[in-house]
C-alpha cells in the first residue's frame, strides 16, 4: 500500500516540475516584480506584507485560478483566450504607468497608494493574480491530456504551492539581505564588516535595477499574452509577425530568438499600454469636464437656507 502511495507522489511530483518547467520564464518575472510593491514600508513590515501577497496569491491559484481554468477547460475552452488578452491588457497598463513615471508623469496616486500597506498589498495580489493566471494555465496545457480530473486537480495543487514559494521566498531574501547587510557590517571581523558594507551600498542600485526588471517584465509578458492570445481569436496578424521574427532569429540561436521575441513583445507591451492610459485619460478628462459642466448649470442655492 505505501508502496503504491509513493509510487502515485512520485508521479505527481514528476508530472508537476515536467508541467511547471515551460512556466519558468513567468517565475522570473513574478519574482521581479513583486519587490517593487514592498519599497516604501518601513523594514519591519516587510516579511509580513510579502506574507500577505503570498497567501493572496496561494488564494488566487486555489480558490480562483485552478477551478476556473478547470471549468473553462471543460466546458468553455474559447473563453480562455479573451480573459488571457484582458490580464496581458491589465500587465501592459501597469508597465506603461510606471514608464511614464520614470519621465516625470504620474496621475498622483501611486506614491500616496505605495505607502498605505493595504493598497501595497491589494495591488501586488491583483498583479500576482494575472502573471499566477499564465503560469498554472502554460502548466495545465503541458498536462498529459489522458490524465483524471483527479490527478490534474493533484499537480496543479502542487505547481501551485511550488511556484508560490520558490516566488515569494526569493522575494523575501530580495527585500531583507539589505538587513543581513547591516548585521554583517558590525560584525568584530573585517572582511565580513567589508563585505556588509558593500551589500548595504549596493542595494539601492540593486533595486533600481529589480524595478527596472520588474517593468520590462510586466510589459514583456502583458504584450506575450496579448499577441499570442489574439492569434487565438482569429486576429492572426500580429502571432505572425512574432512568429516571424522568432523564424528570422532562429539560426543565430535559441538565446537571441528569446531575446528578439521578448523585445518584441515588450514593445508591443508597451505601445498597448500607453493606448490603454491614453483612453484611460481621455474619458477621465471628459468626464472631469461633464461633471464641472453639470456643477456650472445647476440652480444656484441659497447660502442660507439651501433652496433655489
Amino acid at each position: 500500500m505505501s508502496v503504491g502511495l509513493l509510487a502515485v507522489v512520485d508521479d505527481i511530483l514528476s508530472a508537476a516540475l515536467k508541467a511547471s518547467a515551460k512556466s519558468a520564464g513567468v517565475v522570473i518575472d513574478d519574482a521581479a516584480v513583486t519587490p517593487q510593491y514592498v519599497q516604501g514600508i518601513t523594514p519591519a513590515r516587510e516579511l509580513p506584507v510579502v506574507g500577505k501577497i503570498a497567501l493572496g496569491s496561494i488564494a488566487n491559484k486555489f480558490l480562483l485560478i485552478i477551478p476556473v481554468a478547470l471549468l473553462l477547460t471543460a466546458f468553455a475552452p474559447d473563453v480562455l483566450p479573451y480573459l488571457l488578452i484582458l490580464g496581458g491588457a491589465f500587465l501592459c497598463y501597469e508597465g506603461a504607468e510606471k514608464v511614464l513615471e520614470w519621465f516625470g508623469f504620474s496621475h498622483g496616486h501611486h506614491d500616496e497608494g505605495a505607502r498605505d500597506e493595504k493598497k501595497l498589498v491589494w495591488g501586488a495580489i491583483r498583479t500576482d493574480l494575472i502573471l499566477s493566471s499564465e503560469i498554472m494555465l502554460i502548466s495545465l496545457a503541458n498536462l498529459d491530456p489522458g490524465l483524471d480530473i483527479w490527478q490534474t486537480l493533484a499537480i496543479l495543487a502542487v505547481i501551485a504551492v511550488m511556484m508560490t514559494g520558490i516566488v515569494y521566498g526569493v522575494v523575501a531574501l530580495l527585500v531583507k539581505i539589505d538587513d543581513v547587510g547591516l548585521r554583517m557590517a558590525k560584525s568584530p571581523i573585517r572582511r565580513v564588516r567589508h563585505n556588509g558594507t558593500r551589500i548595504v551600498r549596493s542595494m539601492p542600485a540593486v533595486f533600481r535595477a529589480i524595478s527596472i526588471i520588474g517593468t520590462v517584465a510586466m510589459l514583456w509578458v502583458g504584450g506575450h499574452l496579448v499577441l499570442e492570445n489574439l492569434g487565438g481569436v482569429g486576429l492572426t496578424f500580429f502571432t505572425d509577425v512574432l512568429h516571424e521574427v522568432e523564424h528570422l532569429l532562429h539560426a543565430l540561436g535559441p538565446v537571441v530568438v528569446w531575446i528578439g521575441e521578448t523585445l518584441v513583445s515588450a514593445v508591443a507591451g508597451l505601445i498597448a499600454g500607453l493606448a490603454i492610459v491614453g483612453v484611460i485619460l481621455l474619458v477621465s478628462r471628459l468626464r472631469g469636464g461633464s461633471d464641472r459642466h453639470d456643477d456650472d448649470n445647476a440652480a444656484p442655492h441659497s447660502p442660507t437656507t439651501g433652496t433655489p
